[in-house]
């Protein structure tokens, strides 16, 4: 069928099969595949397995893309999660002891009527910024039973500050941890802010219902007085010196 569609197209004087007698086959052959050439746009491949080789060479000389290159190692560096996905608790038995402190913090936004309550200490549930200090400071102690895969840690000191500050009529809230083992205590400092957060929350919701819980972040955390992990330490927040000072190591 082919080639009775292409014998209808070609000029009679160029078909294969009215070429001369003194045309040999291989002539006739290239004749042809110039007229097919002409016609289709491009030369007929040699031969089935020459077209199928030369896809094959194509597809492998077309460059991998970078991404499909890159070992993906991104679940790699999620330490509570096994190689076949599921949950883990992360084994530091191999770990070496060492000191190791924490400090976050983060803001709860109160409003001016209820920051003029709590500052004159007249919230009908009483002193709240003590209260928030005692409640951050037993759910820093409480950080492995709130947060499943957390190591239950021996701490050697907990603190919790909380200051008003009049220009945002806000509480800022600061929380230390510090402990002598084999993993860090950033996750019992947040723990500790947060929960004083919520403190303040709960005492004050009956006056105002536009609270705020805010910028709950880690800003220092340090083994063996060393900064580690890529921790971020602002210097207007704390000095190198306070860790020196500390005189429960």
């Amino acid at each position: 069928m082919f080639l009775r569609r292409v014998a209808s197209t070609l000029p009679l004087s160029t078909r294969f099969f009215c070429s001369t007698a003194n045309r040999d086959f291989t002539n006739a052959i290239a004749e042809l595949n110039k007229e097919m050439e002409y016609i289709f746009g491009e030369p007929p491949p040699s031969s089935l397995s020459g077209s199928v080789n030369n896809q094959n060479t194509t597809q492998a000389s077309k460059p991998v893309p970078q991404e499909m290159t890159k070992n993906d190692s991104s679940s790699s560096r999620l330490t509570h999660v096994g190689s076949t996905g599921e949950a883990q608790m992360v084994d530091v038995s191999c770990k070496e002891v060492s000191n190791r402190v924490a400090i976050a913090s983060c803001k709860v936004i109160l409003g001016r009527k209820v920051f003029d309550l709590v500052s004159t200490n007249e919230m009908e549930k009483g002193d709240v910024l003590g209260v928030a200090k005692i409640a951050g400071i037993c759910g820093a102690k409480q950080t492995s039973s709130l947060i499943p895969l957390c190591h239950n840690i021996n701490l050697t000191h907990i603190r919790v500050d909380l200051k008003l500050d009049p220009q945002d009529f806000s509480v800022e809230i600061e929380g230390e941890a510090a402990t002598a083992g084999k993993t860090g205590v950033e996750m019992e400092a947040l723990t500790a802010v947060t929960v004083a957060g919520l403190t303040i929350y709960d005492m004050c919701k009956a006056a105002s219902k536009d609270i705020q819980i805010t910028d709950g972040l880690i800003q220092w955390k340090v083994k063996d007085d060393l900064p580690y992990d890529n921790a971020v330490i602002p210097s207007q927040t704390i000095s190198w010196n306070v860790v020196n000072d500390i005189d429960y190591f």
